[in-house]
């Protein structure tokens, strides 16, 4: 059965990462008093509402100063984020994010949905960790951006014949 949550003015809005890069398994996660969300989420996902989030932040000006960030490691989960969608509510002055997770039913009907309506520092709190984590996984490909494995990469620009030079 999915679910439709609001969660207006949480406490706590962050991204971590569980594992070794390369298998690592991301969790975002939210809580408002003793309502907590955690859902998964794809690296590619925190990477470009990061980006969206810190877009956002530049163009409103100067946040004020920014809420600590807590991740509590925990590898357990509610759903599995399918789309992402950000808005902002000026009258309220806050970035609203949807999260959505598809129905494992039917294809093309929506599942869970959680709106989560965040600060601007909030925000910014958010896509200064989310960018960080990103970043701090395997370096990409100088040739062809994907990630580069410790144990060697067989690079698609080059058939695999010799590695890239990094």
């Amino acid at each position: 059965m999915s679910e439709e949550r609001d969660l207006p003015h949480p406490d706590r809005f962050t991204v971590g990462a569980i594992g070794e890069p390369g298998s690592r398994l991301f969790l975002l996660q939210c809580q408002q008093g003793a309502e907590e969300l955690v859902v998964k989420i794809e690296k590619q996902q925190v990477a470009v509402l990061a980006s969206y989030l810190a877009r956002i932040v530049r163009e409103m000006g100067e946040p004020g100063s920014l809420p600590a960030d807590t991740f509590e490691e925990s590898e357990d989960f509610d759903w599995v984020v399918r789309t992402i969608g950000v808005s902002f509510d000026e009258p309220a002055g806050r970035v609203v994010i949807v999260l959505e997770e598809q129905s494992e039913e039917d294809a093309d009907e929506t599942g869970n949905v959680a709106r989560i309506s965040l600060s601007i520092e909030q925000a910014a709190a958010f896509a200064i960790r989310a960018t960080q984590l990103v970043e701090s996984g395997r370096p990409p490909c100088p040739l062809c951006g994907l990630p580069l494995d410790p144990s060697g990469h067989d690079c698609p620009r080059t058939n695999g014949h010799r590695p890239p030079a990094s």
